[in-house]
């Protein structure tokens, strides 16, 4: 079986390598566009603040392994133009000599990423202005701060991406704006865990500019919509990722509700014999069963497990999503599985709420923490939609509890009959998981 697989980040790598240990025989071709393969892109802003000392250490492996270690044809700098389903074959060029060639296949699969949303400024001149998805991103941005010793700079959002690289900058002793347009960060956990991080980030001199917009700029100076202008030595934007579907589209294969390209339970789009994972797959989401895209390194890998197990014969159907994540903001920890309030209201899902603050585990032992936690389920069935956390310590194992019950359909009621771990460090006789399960009403 020949196999072709376009883009060599995260998913792209991950499927070759579990393609072949599933198929040994098969001959396998990676191609991407950069000159590195299987890095870490979640790792990034933490190389920034210098938490990780080398950005070599996102790199797993390295193209040299692919051909030698794994017999994985890596094609490096190079880009697929274009498909023609009809021959099942693809155009490719080498961006560096500009060569085009065709290769056929018998399989394909497209983990082509996304790129970076790049706001548009008036006025932005000579002023820096960074985006931070590629390892060849990461790299300008430390070659500017090396050469150049910024003192401020000002951060566009408040995602996931936004508030990391806010926390790096920080660390690294530049005074740092954060410009978001909606009233607070994180707008996709409830209010009341983001009004945590808001404080955290307050507390550690992030400076907020809420509601508001660069409308110009001068200079370094950014003219502000809401008429408090300040200056910067530059910018970090971190506005949203845009799937890369354009060689899907052009194939004629469809595109979704949310601007990926749909596929089925085993990863195939509407041509059997192309597959898509990462973040340019549509799937769906674990509670509505509506379409989801969910732009996370877990997911990536799950699909690249579910395409080996497919390729090989021996079909697994890939779950709903639930979107399980978690970031780190200086002393806090922050994470949510399934749906928000607010995401639950959007879809006219009724719902309660039940709420627990607490210790981490034992108050008596000296390293102990603080957190808060929010599970939404239905008041009838009792099913568990959602969850959030934060705290600076412990949060991780709640949150990971909870996601595992969403998928064992374990109801708000049995958090309290789970029997987990206790000891003093860890956590208390009765877990803040049990406390949820006998405080839901």
């Amino acid at each position: 079986m020949k196999i072709i697989i376009v883009g060599a980040i995260a998913g792209g790598s991950t499927v070759a390598s579990q393609i072949r240990r599933a198929i040994p025989e098969s001959e396998i071709t990676l191609v991407g566009r950069e000159a590195d393969i299987g890095y870490g892109t979640c790792g990034m802003p933490y190389v920034i603040g210098g938490l990780i000392s080398d950005s070599a250490k996102l790199v797993g492996t390295t193209p040299e392994d692919f051909i030698e270690e794994r017999n994985i044809n890596t094609l490096v700098r190079h880009e697929v133009l274009s498909i023609n389903r009809t021959h099942k074959t693809v155009e490719i060029s080498n961006l560096e000599t500009k060569e085009r060639f065709t290769e056929s296949y018998d399989k394909l699969i497209l983990s082509p990423g996304g790129f970076s949303r790049v706001p548009e400024f008036k006025g932005l001149g000579d002023l820096p202005l960074f985006t931070l998805k590629t390892l060849s991103d990461l790299e300008k941005v430390l070659e500017y701060i090396e050469k150049e010793k910024p003192a401020s700079c000002a951060v566009i959002g408040g995602g996931f991406i936004g508030i990391e690289l806010a926390e790096n900058f920080i660390h690294l002793g530049l005074k740092t704006a954060l410009i978001e347009r909606n009233d607070r960060v994180m707008k996709i956990m409830d209010v009341e865990i983001t009004d945590i991080l808001n404080k955290e980030m307050e507390d550690n001199g992030v400076e907020f500019y809420f509601e508001d917009a660069i409308e110009r700029i001068e200079g370094n100076k950014l003219i502000m919509k809401n008429g408090v202008n300040f200056e910067v030595d530059f910018i970090a934007a971190s506005v949203g990722i845009i799937p890369e579907t354009q060689l899907a589209s052009d194939a004629g294969l469809s595109i979704g509700s949310t601007k990926g390209i749909i596929v089925n339970r085993y990863m195939q789009t509407d041509d059997p014999d192309i597959y898509t994972i990462g973040d340019a797959a549509e799937c769906t989401d674990w509670v509505t069963g509506k379409p989801k895209r969910v732009q996370l390194a877990w997911h990536a890998h799950r699909a690249a497990y579910i395409v080996s197990r497919h390729l090989a014969g021996n079909p697994i159907e890939i779950n709903g999503f639930l979107g399980t994540t978690i970031t780190k903001l200086f002393s806090l920890t922050a994470a949510m599985t399934g749906h928000s309030a607010k995401s639950l209201t959007e879809e006219g899902i009724a719902f309660k709420t039940v709420t627990h603050d607490g210790r981490s585990n034992a108050g008596y032992y000296p390293d102990h923490g603080t957190l808060h936690l929010r599970v939404h389920y239905d008041g009838e069935s009792r099913r568990i939609l959602g969850a959030q956390g934060v705290g600076d310590k412990g949060v991780n194992k709640r949150i990971d509890i909870l996601a595992t019950a969403m998928m064992g359909n374990i109801t708000v009621d049995d958090l309290s009959a789970l029997e987990l771990a206790y000891s003093p460090p860890y956590s208390s006789p009765k877990d803040p998981i049990n406390m949820l399960g006998y405080k839901a009403k």
